[in-house]
């Protein structure tokens, strides 16, 4: 017989499938338009809450914008999918309006949490540039954002995960009768094969040299744990 408080907490009840982003590249005062597929192998018995934040430096986290929140449920066993917007980064609560603190790489974050206990967060590089050459070549010395673009390197997540007891779970299923591993194992080989478990390193915030938007940003090597 295997005890509960052993077997359930290794067990990831809620994988995220797929994440995209509907408008991308875009205009860096646009909303992001995300829709978020993923699979419960049980029901839940309460919502899953879902944030985007925004990562302003990579010197402190007093700067971190948290864009939108929204809570998902009830959440049935299999797929599901919705849609998550959340409005751009406020431009005052920024921590430097220099045009080379803007521009270049930083960080959005996905988290989502049960019951307020997070259990996943995915991380995704973001450049912001201008699209214009001239603009590109010679920034101006303020910010000129209705010309500024943001380009999120979706293709390529940072994902890490954490443990959580899903407690609807445990309180459902019978100490001697667990989730079978079968079950978490098809459920793991479905997960999209773009998605690894690997810390999200801290932005860069300087211009990326060379970089126009249109696509492969440099980033660390993924990391599979």
């Amino acid at each position: 017989m295997t005890r509960a408080d052993e077997a359930f907490p290794s067990i990831r009840l809620v994988n995220i499938r797929e994440i995209s982003l509907l408008n991308n590249p875009a205009r860096f005062d646009e909303q992001y338009n995300f829709r978020i597929k993923f699979e419960a192998i049980a029901p839940l018995a309460e919502d899953l809450e879902w944030r985007l934040i925004y990562v302003g430096s990579a010197k402190s986290e007093e700067y971190d914008q948290e864009l939108d929140s929204c809570m998902v449920g009830p959440i049935p066993a299999g797929i599901n999918a919705f849609d998550f917007s959340a409005p751009a980064p406020a431009h005052h609560l920024l921590p430097s309006l220099e045009p080379e603190e803007i521009l270049g790489v930083t960080v959005i974050i996905i988290t989502a949490s049960y019951r307020d206990k997070e259990f996943v967060r995915v991380g995704y590089y973001v450049n912001t540039y201008y699209e214009e050459e001239e603009l590109r070549e010679n920034p101006p010395p303020n910010v000129q954002w209705e010309k500024l673009y943001r380009n999120v390197l979706i293709e390529k997540p940072k994902v890490t995960r954490f443990q959580n007891p899903w407690d609807s779970i445990i309180q459902s299923t019978p100490f001697d009768t667990p989730i079978p591993n079968e079950q978490i194992a098809q459920s793991d080989q479905n997960l999209s094969t773009e998605m690894f478990s690997a810390p999200l390193p801290p932005p860069v915030q300087k211009v990326v040299s060379g970089y126009d938007g249109s696509g492969g940003m440099e980033v660390d090597q993924e990391v599979v744990s």
